[in-house]
C-alpha cells in the first residue's frame, strides 16, 4: 500500500518528474477537482509533443487535420494543383492554408502576405472591391475647371486641389 505524500498547502506532486511544485508551475484543467493538471507545465508540455509525434507524426500535421480537417498529404496535393505558387500573386512556396471563416471550408494556398491581406478586409468581397477599384483610380474624375482645362479631382477625396497651384 503507497504511503501518502506531504505536499504543503499550494503545492502539488508531479507523477511524471516526481517533485513537488508550486501550483504556478502546473496548468490549469477544470476537469481536475483540483483545477490544475496531474503534471507540471514542462513535463504536460512533453507529453503533448510526444503524443502529436506520435498520433499526427508532428505538430504540423496535427494543426492542418484540426484546424483544417486536412493533412499534409493533401496540404502538397492542393499545392501540386496550384503549380506551387500562391493562389493570389503567384509566388512560390506558400505557406498558409486559407479557408472560408463562416463555413471551414479550405479555399487555397497562399503566402503570408495574401493571407494576411484577406484576413485585414475581413473576407469581405465589397471592401475588396472597393480596394481594387481605388488601387485603379477609377474614383478619380476629370472636372472641367476652365474651357478646354481639365483637373482630377477625386469625389471621395474631399476637396479638389487648389486653384491657385
Amino acid at each position: 500500500m503507497k504511503t501518502p505524500r506531504e505536499v504543503p498547502d499550494g503545492h502539488r506532486f508531479c507523477a511524471d518528474c516526481g517533485t513537488v511544485k508550486p501550483l504556478a508551475d502546473f496548468p490549469r484543467n477544470r476537469s481536475d477537482s483540483t483545477g490544475y493538471a496531474t503534471y507540471c507545465k514542462p513535463c504536460h508540455n512533453l507529453r503533448t509533443r510526444e503524443t502529436k509525434q506520435r498520433l499526427y507524426g508532428g505538430n504540423r500535421e496535427y494543426h492542418l487535420r484540426r484546424r483544417y480537417g486536412v493533412g499534409e498529404k493533401e496540404f502538397q496535393e492542393l499545392l501540386t494543383e496550384q503549380g506551387g505558387v500562391c493562389a493570389i500573386c503567384r509566388r512560390p512556396d506558400p505557406e498558409h492554408l486559407d479557408h472560408d471563416h463562416r463555413t471551414g471550408w479550405v479555399r487555397g494556398i497562399l503566402c503570408f502576405n495574401c493571407n494576411g491581406g484577406l484576413g485585414q478586409f475581413k473576407d469581405n468581397a465589397e471592401v475588396l472591391a472597393r480596394a481594387i477599384t481605388y488601387l485603379r483610380g477609377t474614383t478619380w474624375q476629370r472636372v472641367l475647371i476652365h474651357p478646354g482645362v481639365f483637373q482630377m479631382c477625386s469625389p471621395t477625396r474631399g476637396r479638389p486641389p487648389s486653384q491657385r497651384s
